[in-house]
C-alpha cells in the first residue's frame, strides 16, 4: 500500500467565504443575513475575514464546513484524528467489513521501509496476522471479534467533516513538525484542498510558530521557532 494518503474534498458550504463574511457582518449590522450575503463585496469580504482571523474572534468561521473523503491511512492515524472533537467522522467498520482471505492493505512507516531486513520482518508479521484472521473467520468467529488481531498499521477509509474554525485548529497542531509523519502529510493534502475554495480563510493555516511566531511546545519544541524572525518559545500553563 502506498504511504501517501488520498484526500478529496467532496462537499463544502456554498460560497464559504461569503457565508462567513455575512456571519461576521451580522454581528455589527441591523440588516438581515440574506441582505448581507448579497451586498458584501470581495474587498469587504477579505477585510472581514482578516479582522476575525487576526483578532482570534473566529466563532463566525464555524458557519462554513468542509467534508473530506480520506483513504490510504492507518488506524494509528485515525486514532489521532478523532481527538479533534469538533468534527464528524464516518469510518470504515472492521466489524462489518470482512477482509477477503484475510488480506488487508496496511501502511508501512518510512523508517521501516528504509531498513530492508526490518521491512521483510514487518511484512511477514502482517502476513501471519492476515492468515490467522482468515482462519478465525473461516472457523465461524465473527469479524467483530477476529478484528482484535488487526494492527494499527491496517489501512482504513474515513469521511471527515469539520468547520473552518476547527480546521484551523487542526492545521495548527498537525502541520507542526512534532506531529507524526503520516498525519502531517494528510494535513498538508487537506489544506491544499480547502485552499482552493476558501483561500482567504486558510491563508492563516499553519503551526503557531508560523502564524503567531510563537511555539507553544516548551521543552518538546522542534526548535523551528529559532529560525523565524521574532519567534519565541512559550509553554502553556496547566
Amino acid at each position: 500500500m502506498p504511504n501517501t494518503p488520498q484526500v478529496k474534498l467532496i462537499a463544502y458550504t456554498s460560497n464559504p467565504e461569503q457565508t462567513v463574511s455575512a456571519a461576521i457582518h451580522q454581528c455589527y449590522s441591523p440588516a438581515s443575513g440574506a441582505e448581507l450575503t448579497e451586498n458584501i463585496s470581495e474587498e469587504k469580504r477579505k477585510k472581514l475575514i482578516d479582522i476575525v482571523c487576526k483578532g482570534g474572534h473566529t466563532s463566525t468561521l464555524e458557519h462554513a464546513s468542509f467534508t473530506f473523503s480520506i483513504e490510504g491511512v492507518s488506524r494509528a492515524l485515525t486514532h489521532q484524528l478523532v481527538r479533534h472533537r469538533i468534527a464528524s467522522y464516518s469510518q470504515q467498520s472492521q466489524r462489518y467489513v470482512k477482509f477477503k482471505d484475510g488480506k488487508f492493505d496496511y501502511i508501512t512507516p518510512p523508517a521501516v521501509n528504509a531498513q530492508p531486513e526490518l521491512k521483510a520482518k514487518y511484512d511477514e508479521a502482517v502476513v501471519q496476522i492476515s492468515k490467522l484472521y482468515a482462519e478465525l473467520v473461516e472457523a465461524g468467529i465473527k469479524a467483530e471479534d477476529a478484528r482484535y488481531l488487526l494492527p494499527n498499521a491496517a489501512e482504513t477509509k474515513i469521511v471527515v467533516t469539520m468547520n473552518a474554525r476547527s480546521l484551523l485548529n487542526f492545521f495548527e497542531h498537525r502541520l507542526c513538525m512534532r506531529a507524526q509523519w503520516e498525519i502531517q502529510i494528510m494535513a498538508r493534502l487537506m489544506l491544499a484542498e480547502v485552499h482552493k475554495v476558501a483561500p482567504e480563510i486558510f491563508k492563516y493555516a499553519g503551526p503557531s510558530c508560523e502564524t503567531e511566531k510563537i511555539c507553544w511546545e516548551g521543552k518538546m519544541s522542534c526548535g523551528k521557532w529559532k529560525a523565524i524572525t521574532g519567534g519565541e518559545l512559550r509553554e502553556r500553563q496547566a
